[in-house]
């Protein structure tokens, strides 16, 4: 029989009975998802139940009412009834109800544990601590660790034990789900990236990653590339030394190749501040084994004479001994100096640049076209921009070199930055720097061209950029011996560049007596270079002095502000001081600040609280410049995120306000950028049209660091944006702010001789430092033209580049899956051929007109034809080509890519190194960059590569030598 109401077990609560009620409240419990709303009427007496302590079965009652709650919507209602009905709230159960109560459970749950980690004085209910446990009992029960993509919430719950441990701030949880995982090392490798994507708290982040290392090396094999990356943002440089110490002195050539491997990836991930913690650790271990040794050696030739004539035998034993110990030894050595010299940075800028030498594949024509249609100081100054992001790296100057006279035309500033710019195509020839510079550096204290000279040392900057232990004592006696503020302007930069991230107490001291000077050319540049010198070592004192000093006594631009707040990058909520401190005060310029520091202190977090805090202020504060500021910002924070970001900007981008629309377009360019994203450029193209210019510029700009190394098969848009930028600079009636940026995106897109990408994130993961600085100052060229140049730190080489143990290139081939076309340069532009004069035209004579008048006529047609032939040329008509044309070629899926190779981010995923018994990568997984190679042969000859010879250094208005006569002999008469 069916039933019909409940109106008669609802009856069975008001009876003085107990187990009337228990069946009552079992019989409820069981048709509550039928007549929910019939309960609910009674749904008081039910509480009167639960509220009873004397009652037997209250947690049933708490168990019906949560049930009522939930169907009349009261999730938080109903989430109390469900924590108070105990055990009887089955989390196995497969239903709506559970998993939604589950699903809100563990947010109040997360919500709770965020507030205690907080020091907020909270304490938990017992029922939901319980409640959680029984989840998480019931994840390790069945197996099941890690986040699978699946729409029920159930089993997004079950397979994501790790995700909520950590977002619950549960550490314990958070090592037994990895522990009790069928597959540890990849469970490992899981927990590592949620921990550096998930969490917003650096403190519980640092202890979480501390578990990663100890589970790491409880295992039977250690994987120590793994444990350094984990170690980098621990930042524990003795523990670094410690592993490549180890794996130095191991008779394995593998543990070897593993040091050189962490070396390297070292160089790429860490900064140049724990780069020399590490060296000077690696250091002082090197001297103690040379002491040891020295020891050892001394011991040994102290050996009496007489034992040497008694014990022959014994004495050659021990000589043999003593021989293959000091081969040992200095392999060791020579294994220690290759180390040495990969940490220092200098042989990855050796392979960085080379690569980029040899593939270089620029379009000169596009530049000569450009150049053709640069009629004023803007286009003029942006095609000088172009150049060097085109050529970055390459060191080929050849466009500035043909182009002497026309570069002449750069005055003031615009000479500053040309000359600036030849550091961007010398990106990496640290070696010829200063010899490449000179014609232009400060002599004798005096320099009869200031700006030059302030380009040239900017210029030395951004060579030695993030690598600048060489040039620093040079930069410092340019600074102090500068004689205009230009100079003093580029020696600045140059000093925030060369020394960025090192904390050099010397350097710091240098620039704040340039800032305290009332001169705000150098102030801007000095307070700008403190910030990168600090980058993230969140000094209170120093930032203190920098707001004083800018805001209440210079006054200068607020973006020389915003980037002196550097200092709190990577911080997370140890910024919120500074951030509310700044966001806060009346003075725009301060809160223009605050919303790049939070960009800054949670650049690659993706924090929900910095999204909804830039948000907030992008729609309602007064100021233009901090709504454009709050928007670029949300780039940054949505860097490993960047699939969201055009969801998040994508209103924004059709505000009312230009600033915004300019911001959001530069948001989807930063963190977008390299993505070739169909969805950003879908939002950019609109705005390539906008009716505001500067608002088309940012768009140009931000269009071109999506699609940068984009072809057709990777997006569809990338050829009509391309032929846009020529279109908007060929238009002599489009405006210059448009041209600007359509100048400078041709730059962008085919930078580093196309084969250069930007990159906010390392190949292992980490945020890359010098990316975020380079776009964070170039977003200021708003302002300061000059600024432009910072872009190049962004760029990224997008090679793979094999080596073997003695750090040679090896002659191998990488396997690309896919066709050539897909991932392949973009064709030449062809110069366009100019149409030979014809013939002119034969004259009619008046003997030909009468000719033609009777053959019309009729009269004489054949006379008529005859003359005509002999007056006029015959009419030429195309003859057929008597050759077959040819079968157009099938196009191979797939194709052998030499060492060093040119491969997109995008195109590493078809990449197959190189299936033979010589060789194996040491890595398995292939992410592109540096690979160190196992020769599985050691006994045989390996082909390498030959290194290029030094290319011929000379400033671009040095004129050629001479060639050297033939050689001849010299005859007296």
């Amino acid at each position: 029989m069916t039933l019909t109401s409940a109106a008669g077990i609802i009856s069975l609560l008001e009876e003085e009975d107990t187990q009337l009620k228990n069946f009552a409240l079992s019989k409820l419990n069981d048709v509550v998802d039928d007549f929910w709303a019939e309960i609910a009427d009674s749904i008081e007496k039910i509480e009167v139940l639960y509220e009873d302590a004397g009652f037997e079965y209250r947690q049933l009652s708490a168990l019906v009412a949560s049930k009522v709650y939930y169907h009349l919507g009261s999730y938080e209602d109903s989430l109390t009834f469900a924590l108070g009905a105990g055990p009887l709230f089955d989390v196995n159960a497969i239903s709506e109800y559970v998993d939604t109560t589950i699903s809100k459970c563990i947010d109040h749950y997360i919500g709770l544990r965020v507030k205690i980690m907080a020091s907020e004085d909270i304490t938990i209910d017992p029922n939901l601590e319980d409640l959680v446990n029984r989840m998480f009992a019931r994840s390790f029960k069945e197996g099941k660790f890690k986040q699978a993509s699946s729409s029920n919430i159930n089993e997004l719950f079950v397979n994501q034990a790790v995700g909520i441990a950590i977002e619950a701030r549960r550490i314990d949880v958070f090592e037994k789900a990895i522990t009790s995982s069928n597959n540890v090392e990849e469970m490992l490798a899981y927990s590592f990236k949620i921990c550096m994507s998930v969490l917003e708290n650096r403190q519980f982040r640092n202890e979480a990653l501390r578990v990663i290392v100890r589970l790491y090396n409880q295992a039977s094999k250690i994987d120590y590339l793994s444990v350094c990356q984990c170690l980098i943002y621990l930042d524990d440089p003795v523990s670094i030394s410690t592993i490549l110490t180890q794996l130095i002195q191991s008779n394995n050539q593998d543990d070897v190749l593993s040091a050189y491997q962490i070396a390297f990836d070292l160089v790429e991930n860490a900064s140049q501040q724990l780069l020399s913690k590490i060296l000077k650790e690696f250091k002082t271990t090197l001297d103690a084994n040379n002491t040891m040794e020295v020891e050892n050696n001394v011991e040994n030739t102290d050996s009496p004479s007489a034992e040497q004539t008694n014990e022959s035998k014994a004495d050659n034993q021990k000589s043999d001994s003593n021989e293959e110990n000091r081969t040992q030894s200095s392999s060791e050595h020579s294994n220690m100096d290759k180390i040495l010299e990969i940490l220092r940075g200098d042989i990855t800028i050796k392979l960085m640049s080379e690569f980029l030498f040899r593939k270089n594949r620029s379009d000169m024509q596009i530049l000569k076209i450009t150049k053709d249609y640069a009629r004023n100081g803007m286009a003029h100054t942006a095609t000088v921009i172009a150049n060097a992001f085109m050529h970055y790296g390459t060191m080929s100057d050849t466009f500035l070199r043909d182009n002497l006279d026309w570069l002449g035309r750069a005055a003031n500033w615009a000479k500053f930055t040309a000359t600036a710019s030849l550091g961007v195509i010398h990106k990496g020839n640290e070696k010829n720097s200063i010899k490449l510079m000179s014609h232009y550096l400060p002599k004798d204290n005096t320099s009869s061209n200031g700006m030059q000279s302030g380009g040239a040392l900017y210029a030395l900057g951004l060579i030695h950029a993030n690598h600048g232990h060489g040039i620093l004592s040079y930069l410092r006696n340019q600074l102090k011996e500068a004689a205009s503020q230009p100079i003093r302007h580029g020696a600045c930069l140059a000093l925030g560049l060369a020394a960025l991230g090192t904390a050099n107490q010397d350097i710091y001291d240098d620039l704040y007596d340039c800032m305290i000077h009332d001169e705000a050319v150098t102030g801007e540049a000095s307070g700008l270079a403190m910030g990168l010198v600090l980058i993230g070592r969140k000094s209170p004192e120093p930032l203190e002095k920098m707001i004083t000093v800018h805001c209440v006594e210079i006054n200068i631009l607020s973006d020389d502000v915003s980037c002196d707040l550097m200092i709190m990058y990577g911080c997370l909520e140890e910024a919120d001081i500074v951030i509310e401190t700044l966001c806060g005060d009346e003075n725009s310029n301060l809160r223009c600040s605050g919303m790049y520091t939070i960009g800054m202190a949670y650049c690659g977090s993706g924090s929900n609280k910095a999204i909804r805090q830039l948000l907030r202020v992008a729609v309602s504060d007064v100021n233009s410049d901090v709504r454009r500021a709050a928007v670029v910002s949300i780039g940054f924070v949505l860097v490993r995120s960047p699939e969201q970001c055009p969801s998040v900007v994508s209103l924004l981008a059709e505000s009312y306000n230009p600033h915004v629309r300019y911001g959001a377009a530069m948001a989807l360019g930063i963190s977008c950028a390299g993505t070739g994203l169909k969805e950003a450029v879908n939002i950019l193209e609109p705005m390539m049209h906008d009716s505001v210019n500067f608002v088309r510029q940012g768009a140009l700009v931000a269009i071109s660091m999506v699609l940068i190394q984009q072809t057709e098969a990777t997006n569809s848009k990338a050829p009509t944006v391309r032929e846009y930028f020529t279109k908007v600079i060929a238009d002599k009636h489009e405006d210059s702010l448009a041209k600007f940026g359509a100048i400078i995106a041709q730059g962008i897109i085919d930078a580093g001789g196309r084969n250069a990408t930007i990159s906010l994130l390392t190949r292992s993961g980490h945020v890359r430092t010098e990316s975020v600085v380079g776009l964070l100052v170039f977003s200021q060229f708003w302002f300061w033209f000059p600024y432009c140049h910072f872009l190049s730190l962004a760029f990224t080489p997008a090679t793979v580049i094999a080596l073997n143990s003695n750090l040679q290139m090896l002659k191998v081939d990488f396997k690309s899956n896919c066709k050539p076309s897909v991932f392949g340069y973009i064709p030449y532009i062809q110069p366009s051929k100019e149409k030979p004069k014809g013939k002119i035209p034969t004259a009619i004579l008046s003997t030909t007109a009468k000719a033609l008048a009777r053959a019309k006529r009729g009269e004489d047609i054949k006379s008529a034809i005859k003359s005509e032939r002999k007056t006029e040329e015959p009419m030429e008509v195309d003859t057929p080509s008597k050759t077959e044309a040819k079968p157009v070629e099938k196009e191979l899926d797939w194709e052998l890519l030499p060492n060093p190779a040119r491969v997109l981010p995008a195109q590493l995923k078809y990449i197959e190194f190189p299936k033979t018994d010589r060789y194996a990568p040491l890595k398995k997984s292939n992410k592109g960059g540096i690979v160190m190679m196992k020769d599985l042969t050691p006994g045989e000859s390996q082909e390498t590569l030959e290194p290029l010879p030094d290319v011929n250094i000379r400033s671009i208005d040095e004129e050629e030598e001479a060639e050297p006569p033939e050689p001849f002999e010299y005859e007296e008469d």
